[in-house]
């Protein structure tokens, strides 16, 4: 009987040790998913709140040059204190070129899209004639942890301050 006794008690604490190590993986799992997540959500944060800050003060206080100098869809091209500023997506990298090449902002970009209001609020594509400019930006994790693809997409609207 002492056997058999023993080899149950076996048996239920190995179901036991199973059942806590899946609960365990799914925890890890979880942590891995929201700590991609986070970590996605905050680069593009970053990166949205500063290209957003350069469009605002791009152009001169004097008006001498216009804030945009290119207005394409995928790419900006804005006139800081006489310096222009690029901001484009390449190759899945958020980019940004004052002169010195093409740095890396962010990793992971999926897509990157810029319109073009005028004073009335309508789409244009002549640079003198902005006011506005909407960026999205959607980024997802640079390194996806466990199969998790969660695409981050983020929206705002910078009204420029120099026109």
């Amino acid at each position: 009987m002492h056997l058999a006794d023993l080899l149950a008690a076996l048996a239920l604490a190995g179901l036991v040790f199973g059942a806590t190590l899946t609960v365990f993986a799914q925890g890890q799992l979880a942590y891995s998913r929201g700590a991609a997540r986070v970590e996605t959500q905050q680069t593009a944060r970053l990166a949205l709140a500063r290209m957003a800050r350069e469009i605002r003060q791009s152009g001169s206080p004097g008006g001498a040059l216009p804030p945009i100098a290119v207005a394409e869809p995928a790419r900006i091209v804005i006139e800081r204190d006489g310096h222009p500023i690029t901001w484009q997506l390449s190759a899945g990298v958020l980019r940004r070129n004052a002169g010195a090449g093409a740095q890396p902002i962010v990793n992971g970009v999926r897509a990157l899209a810029f319109s073009y209001l005028d004073p009335s609020g309508r789409q244009t594509d002549v640079p003198g004639a902005v006011r506005a400019v909407v960026i999205s930006l959607t980024t997802e994790p640079e390194h996806p942890r466990a199969g998790a693809a969660t695409l981050t997409k983020l929206t705002t609207e910078v009204r420029l301050r120099n026109r």
